[in-house]
């Protein structure tokens, strides 16, 4: 009885570090580039230790890794609690949804770490591994929701691959406006391009 609260308190300890050495690393990345930075600064700025900063992520390149690893997650979640009646354009466009906003209502800080991503190609190569690991996430998802066998359909993997790709090309023209462009209009346009696709498997289903 006694541990829990400690527990949870040293938990919480944690996690006020982990935040601090993002937002610190985060600041810092986006100010000066990538490479200029190195992780004594880092620690400087976050006031901890190298050891400290190290016990949480193994470089500095961990620290963009793990945002990009929320996002992911928030994708999956957002698809596996969407009403099972929604054809699939809508449920995918929701899951893209989620992660763009997430980015847009924090452009002041969302906008510039994408942009170092997408503009820093060892961060950019380690955007497209996540994505790699999203697709087949929203792939198993999609298997799951239409009921399919995954040994014989090409459709989830295709579908959570036109899903990505909009996200990706929303982010693209998102970071190279300056966050001057609208993030709903830009999906609004890129689901227009893949619905009928998208949609395509619960309309043969349905025959």
């Amino acid at each position: 009885m006694t541990t829990r609260p400690e527990v949870s308190l040293a938990q919480r300890k944690r996690q006020l570090v982990a935040d601090e050495l993002t937002r610190a690393a985060l600041n810092l990345l986006t100010q000066k580039g990538f490479d200029a930075v190195t992780v004594d600064e880092i620690v400087a700025a976050a006031g901890v230790s190298r050891r400290t900063f190290f016990r949480y992520f193994a470089s500095k390149e961990d620290v963009v890794v793990q945002f990009l690893a929320e996002m992911g997650d928030g994708m999956r979640a957002e698809l596996a609690g969407r009403p099972a009646e929604e054809p699939p354009s809508v449920a995918l466009r929701h899951t893209v949804w989620v992660s763009v906003d997430a980015c847009a209502g924090h452009a002041d800080r969302a906008l510039r770490v994408i942009q170092l991503i997408l503009g820093t190609p060892a961060l950019h190569a380690r955007f497209l591994e996540r994505q790699a690991q999203w697709r087949d996430d929203l792939a198993a998802e999609l298997t799951r929701r239409l009921d399919l066998d995954p040994e014989s359909h090409l459709y989830p993997q295709l579908a959570a691959g036109m899903a990505l790709t909009a996200f990706d090309t929303v982010l693209q023209r998102w970071s190279s406006s300056d966050g001057i462009e609208d993030p709903a209009a830009l999906i609004d346009q890129a689901f227009a391009v893949i619905t009928a696709a998208l949609d395509a498997v619960v309309e043969q289903q349905a025959r």
